[in-house]
């Protein structure tokens, strides 16, 4: 089984400690392809940024060719709903992977994320998946995403603190990282304050992998229905769907 994990920012560091906490949750025999694409900002942070990477994400996806599940690395779930349009291997955000896997070990989960701009999208996408009475609280530990990629940086003891308020006050049973850059924090973390704490590559790599076992493929009927052919102009011409036919996407 190979699976695309796509870092939407052009962060290469963060890209790499994505793609090793994807292999380090990979079964054995499943391969992971760890990319981000060459254009766009170097980290996510609220509405504006995510309006610039949705393209590079596809492009990733056609640039990879044939590939059994993809992985969208984005807290935000940043262009799910548009990757599963373009094609029909199953395509799992991180954020709605760890959601659901919190409900089934905890009654109730904090999500504990970087800035507070991040906030909106993540409380958004709760109630879009359905799954917000089972949230306690969305909160922000006031670090900047790419702090998470300096040695030295006081990003883990904020994230931590954040996650101690989190189990103190909101009565989490679990805490969901909400951010793809935390990644390589979670089993200390988790061990640190004696609750699970589930990092979302992990949770949609093993969700990819047993979706993908299962035959199961995205519908397209609805919403995520193969895009109508027609050209795109100027810069975006390169993405435009049909015509030529693309391994991996439409």
């Amino acid at each position: 089984m190979r699976i695309l994990v796509i870092n939407p920012n052009t962060t290469a560091s963060m890209t790499d400690k994505i793609g090793k906490a994807a292999e380090a949750a990979a079964s054995a025999g499943t391969e992971i392809v760890a990319v981000n694409p060459k254009d766009g900002p170097p980290s996510i942070e609220g509405y504006f940024d995510e309006v610039f990477v949705v393209p590079g994400i596809i492009a990733e996806m056609a640039r990879a060719g044939e590939m059994d599940a993809y992985v969208i690395a984005c807290f935000d779930d940043t262009g799910l709903d548009a990757a599963r349009c373009a094609t029909e291997a199953p395509v799992i955000g991180i954020g709605e992977a760890a959601f659901h896997l919190a409900t089934l070990i905890a009654g109730k989960f904090s999500v504990v994320t970087t800035l507070g701009r991040s906030v909106p999208a993540i409380e958004h996408n709760l109630l879009k998946y359905g799954l917000s009475t089972r949230c306690a609280k969305v909160r922000a530990s006031d670090v900047a995403v790419l702090d998470l990629e300096l040695p030295g940086s006081d990003a883990r003891r904020k994230v931590s603190a954040e996650i101690a308020r989190a189990v103190a006050e909101d009565k989490a049973e679990a805490i969901v990282l909400g951010c793809a850059g935390m990644a390589d924090l979670a089993g200390q973390l988790s061990r640190e304050h004696g609750v699970p704490v589930l990092d979302g590559v992990a949770c949609a790599v093993k969700l990819a992998e047993i979706v993908s076992a299962l035959g199961l493929r995205t519908s397209k009927v609805g919403g995520y229905a193969t895009p109508l052919t027609k050209r795109f102009a100027g810069f975006y011409a390169p993405l435009s769907p049909g015509g030529e036919k693309r391994a991996g996407a439409v």
